[in-house]
């Protein structure tokens, strides 16, 4: 830069005044005492810098400033900002293509305008083309895009600009709005040319939204994989969804989607040997769909043998206990113990699969699901030490408890005892015992319910309600007012209610790492009727399977690694748990346990997992939050044992960048709107570099010092201050 500098002064006439009167002063008062001193040497030195400093303090109170008037050279760059964020990776443009063809990506639109040869126009008698690119993964791997950050970026690195040139889909979804920076571009008279890439309408497109596979099944079971899709076509489509295990279909479904529409539905599966597969859904390709990366989702899912431990507490001998201990000792993947707190017997036990009294601690930590009938606290029942092991089971191991209650009211001494955090419910105080009824009651499911895998007794939704309005129904149900938060509600009562709605009879929940149940009646057996065990038995094999599916997922003979929620989505928290077996088979209570995640695109992270809090013996936690879709391979270590285990998670749902699928063309007519320039369409953008030869250079700038408020010139004056007051003393000056 070039230009003309000199000093000037922003004060007023009469502070200049002020200034030289003072300083004229200072200097007369100075010369005298040097003549009083005998014209001392180092007196006259004290008294001329005593005189240099005040002026130099008048002369800083009349604002000095170091101006000059710089000229732009005539090769300030025009800059070339292309976006190579990860929404540029969707494929939704058409423009210049024939009809019928097969959109391409954003990213492949505008990759001959990020070519040094596409504005060699532009670079024409030496002016100088700075071609730079923005994302998302510049700085936080897949945060998000900051347009704002990426313009202000910009300005500070070029003091003087030509012009801007700006290729990208408009979308933003972190920091400040563009508008902002458009406002600094105006500031400095650099004009925007926008040139919009993408489709600010959806195009026509049958999508497999998502697909919600558990990490590990069971040979020999059903499982049941729902699945989402989405459209955007004018029209209801009829489709097939077949789902294929190592490149071989082995299921399909048909799904009718509503013109503009989501619909639901799900496929079955039933694995015949062990070991890891890849599962992969895919629906059929419509002729009116125009995008074909969505069609079809893979993940994976673990196939092993079932070894569930299941501990039944109960009072009487009830017919829902008889019905239930049946069941549960018929299914081959379960293993059976149960304890009957009978109050007219002399002692506990007696018979196959009883046990004669409660387990301690370490037997205990070995069951996976805990149904607790009409059992309380006290006397015949639990004991205050023996209900407080019950919760650290399952707020520390991942383990599941159903509660059962019955006709005695038992349950209603947990509310204060241990296990009152997790009773999912909170009961009526007017009645105790529950409330009869002459007429049989239904259970009606919810939006919760119908959705839910715990209560699917049929493969689609409609044949699914219609089992649930013909099943025998009740004349008991326990009395409560209403579900706690947080718990989940997938039954109610079709007729009782409260002052809080309809009477909760079906409610799960949550407590530290494990799962709660809440069944509020006592004559499930009676869905045996005519159909034998057909919907009784699949009912508590789902329950015991759901409620022990956290700590099945990840466990090696001395770790076990879990992870909630169970399908999580980009950008939502994931909760790591783990449990740690010491030499002696007792839980490991300290320690270094770490978590090593390979995400999907290729890069590792590592969580170290802390031990949990009071009361949550055994247990180390930690999180953390996906940033991409993908599948996920989490390897947990522990350093005191050497044990590991390994398991990959499943995460879908677009990230923060693929959201948002349209186009934001609003954004980018907004920021040139206010910076000035122009919006460029895709199709004109070949033309650019030669209509931006015209663009004038940027004016001359005036530059400012502000001497008085320079930090190096307040060090100055503290300096030679510091100097005079040292030369006091040297001199004996006081």
């Amino acid at each position: 830069m070039e230009g003309q500098e000199g000093f000037a002064f922003e004060a007023t006439s009469t502070v200049l005044a002020l200034a030289l009167i003072v300083s004229a002063g200072a200097g007369f008062l100075c010369w005298t005492a040097w003549r009083r001193s005998g014209f001392h040497r180092g007196t006259g030195w004290l008294e001329a810098l005593r005189w240099v400093l005040l002026t130099l303090v008048m002369a800083t109170l009349c604002q000095p400033e170091w101006v000059g008037i710089r000229s732009a050279a005539r090769v300030a760059p025009l800059v070339v900002l292309w976006d190579r964020s990860a929404s540029m990776e969707i494929s939704d443009v058409l423009e210049g293509l024939p009809s019928g063809s097969t959109p391409v990506s954003r990213a492949e639109a505008i990759e001959p305008l990020a070519a040094e040869t596409a504005w060699a126009a532009a670079a024409e008698n030496d002016r100088a083309v700075v071609i730079e690119s923005f994302s998302s993964r510049l700085d936080v791997p897949e945060e998000g895009t900051d347009l704002d950050d990426a313009l202000d970026r910009v300005l500070e690195k070029y003091a003087h600009l030509r012009g801007l040139v700006l290729l990208t889909d408009g979308a933003w979804n972190v920091g400040d709005s563009p508008a902002q920076a458009a406002t600094r571009l105006k500031t400095r008279a650099v004009p925007v040319f926008a040139v919009g890439v993408g489709s600010p309408t959806p195009l026509p497109d049958l999508a497999l939204e998502r697909l919600v596979a558990p990490t590990f099944a069971v040979v020999g079971k059903p499982l049941r994989i729902p699945f989402e899709v989405r459209s955007s076509l004018g029209q209801d489509r009829e489709l097939t969804a077949v789902l294929s295990v190592a490149g071989q279909g082995v299921a399909n479904q048909s799904v009718l989607v509503p013109a503009m529409g989501t619909a639901q539905s799900g496929v079955s599966w039933t694995p015949t040997e062990v070991g890891d597969f890849s599962l992969t859904l895919e629906i059929d390709r419509d002729p009116a769909d125009r995008v074909a990366d969505n069609n079809a989702i893979t993940v994976p899912v673990a196939v092993r043998k079932e070894e569930l431990k299941v501990l039944v507490i109960e009072s009487y001998p009830r017919w829902e206990y008889r019905y239930l201990r049946n069941a549960l000792e018929r299914d081959p993947g379960v293993q059976v113990t149960c304890l009957l707190f009978h109050p007219d017997l002399p002692a506990l036990g007696g018979g196959r699969s009883y046990i004669d009294k409660f387990p301690d601690s370490a037997a205990l930590n070995g069951f996976d699901v805990v149904f607790l009938g009409d059992v309380g606290l006290g006397e015949d029942g639990l004991s205050q030490e023996q209900a407080l092991n019950l919760k650290r089971l399952i707020s520390s191991q991942a383990s599941g408890m159903v509660f059962l209650p019955g006709r005695l009211g038992r349950q209603r001494s947990l509310a204060a005892g241990p296990l009152a955090e997790l009773y999912p419910v909170v009961d009526d105080p007017a009645s105790p015992r529950g409330r009869g009824s002459r007429q049989q009651a239904q259970i009606r499911l919810t939006s919760l319910g119908e959705s839910s895998l715990l209560t699917r007794l049929a493969e689609t939704d409609r044949e699914n309600a219609e089992i649930w309005r013909k099943l025998p129904g009740f004349y008991w149900h326990a009395g409560v007012q209403r579900a706690k938060r947080g718990g989940e509600v997938l039954g109610v009562h079709e007729n009782a209610t409260t002052s809080f709605g309809r009477v909760p009879i079906i409610v799960t929940g949550t407590y530290g790492a494990g799962k709660t149940l809440f069944m509020g009646v006592d004559c499930a057996w009676r869905w045996r009727e005519g159909v034998e065990d057909r919907y009784h038995y699949r009912f508590w094999g789902q329950v015991a399977r759901w409620m022990a599916y956290q700590r099945q997922k990840a466990q090696g003979r001395s770790m076990r690694l879990f992870a909630s929620p169970d399908h999580p989505r980009v950008n939502e928290r994931i909760t790591l748990h783990a449990n740690v077996l010491d030499a002696l088979g007792d839980l490991l209570e300290a320690g270094k346990v770490t978590v090593d995640i390979a995400v999907p695109s290729g890069r590792t992270e590592t969580v170290r997992l802390r031990p949990g809090r009071s009361g949550e013996r055994g247990l180390f936690a930690g999180s953390f939050v996906p940033q991409e879709s993908g599948n996920y391979v989490l390897t947990a270590e522990s350093e005191g044992t050497g044990a590991s285990v390994e398991t990959t998670l499943s995460v879908q749902g677009y990230d923060r960048e693929r959201q948002e699928r349209l186009a934001r063309f609003d954004v980018l007519e907004e920021l040139v709107e206010i910076a000035g320039g122009e919006m460029v369409p895709l199709a004109a953008a070949g033309e650019l570099p030669e209509r931006l030869v015209a663009l004038p250079e940027p004016e001359s700038a005036l530059h400012r010092i502000r001497i008085w408020a320079h930090p190096g010139w307040c060090a100055f004056l503290i300096f030679l201050m510091g100097v005079f007051w040292a030369g006091r003393k040297l001199n004996g000056t006081v």
